[in-house]
This record gives C-alpha cells, structure tokens and sequence, in this order.
C-alpha cells in the first residue's frame, strides 16, 4: 500500500468515519471487513498504472536484469562485431546511433506512458535519476560484459566503443523496461 495515495487515504479515513457511527458491533465488523478488503484489493492492484517516482538499488538492479537480458543477444553475435566495424569510421552515425538510443529510452521512460514515471530529485535539477540509471548500467553493463567474454579488443578502442554503442541500444532498451515494469 502507497502511503502517499491520498485517495486511498481518503477512503480509509471515510472507513473509520463510518466504523464511529454505528450501532452494533457486528455493523462495525462488517466496515471492518469492507475496509481490510480495500486494502487487500489496493495491494493485489496491477503492475501497470501505479506512479513511479524514486530511483533506489531495486530499481537499479531491475534495470540490470533487463540490460543483461537484452545483452546476452549481443554479446555472442557477430553481428554486433560488425556493425560496430562499420560505425567505427562514421563519427555521425556512431553519435546518431547513441542519441537514437538515448532518445528511445527517454520515450520508454517518460513520453510513451507505459507508466505514470515521475521525475524525483534530478541532478543539477534537470537530469532525471532514473534516466542516469538505466544509461549508465547498460552501459557499464556492455562495457564489462563485452570485455570479460572477449568481444572487443581496447587495442583499437574506437571499434571497441563503437561495439559496444551497437550492443548499449538494445541494453538500454531492455534496462528501461526492467526498470518500469515491474511498478516500483
């Protein structure tokens, strides 16, 4: 139960109005009831439409779960190896792609209401938290990842980031939803 949900608040204090005006104690057990069976249905409520606010370690490691997954693709294609040969020379594309995939996840979390996402205690009051989070653990997420399991070499470190920001996109994708859609 939300304890800043001021409807349900609301409701419960019309409860315990209704409890101090009647008669007889069953009455009173039957608003007692009515009132445990508002609470019961508010806690079994459904994983989407719940506001979201805050970014806290459990937030960071569902955005981890969702990054990891999305990876995992990632990491053992060759694909990824490829395209991020062929950003490697086009500066352009590389910073589009990134800004493509920053973009995406900026629509996941705040423009395409998947969740009510609201935006708590942003640094330098503008940049939203959660947003930090999930970039920066697909991030680090894909930096590490690609590293450990041989995937990039930091000998040439442009194809190296420019791998990884083929392998970020989707890992950030995945973070942003593992992040929201469990509604915490």
């Amino acid at each position: 139960m939300d304890p800043s949900d001021e409807e349900l608040q609301r409701l419960l204090e019309e409860f315990d109005a209704l409890a101090e005006t009647v008669d007889s104690p069953e009455e009173r057990a039957r608003v007692r009831r009515a009132r445990r069976a508002a609470v019961t249905a508010v806690a079994e409520a459904p994983v989407f439409g719940r506001v979201i606010r805050g970014f806290d370690r459990s937030d960071l490691a569902e955005a981890f779960l969702g990054s990891f997954l999305f990876g995992v693709p990632m990491f053992v294609e060759g694909g990824t190896n490829e395209v991020g040969a062929f950003l490697a020379p086009r500066p352009l594309v590389l910073a589009g792609t990134l800004l493509g995939g920053i973009a995406l996840v900026v629509s996941i979390l705040y423009v395409a209401e998947i969740q009510d996402v609201r935006v708590q205690d942003p640094f330098f009051g503008v940049i939203p938290r959660r947003l930090v989070g999930v970039l920066g653990v697909s991030l680090l997420t894909a930096v590490v990842a690609m590293t450990a399991w041989g995937r990039i070499d930091w000998t040439e470190p442009t194809l190296a980031f420019a791998t990884v920001a083929v392998a970020f996109v989707p890992m950030s994708v995945g973070a942003a939803l593992g992040d929201i859609l469990p509604g915490t």
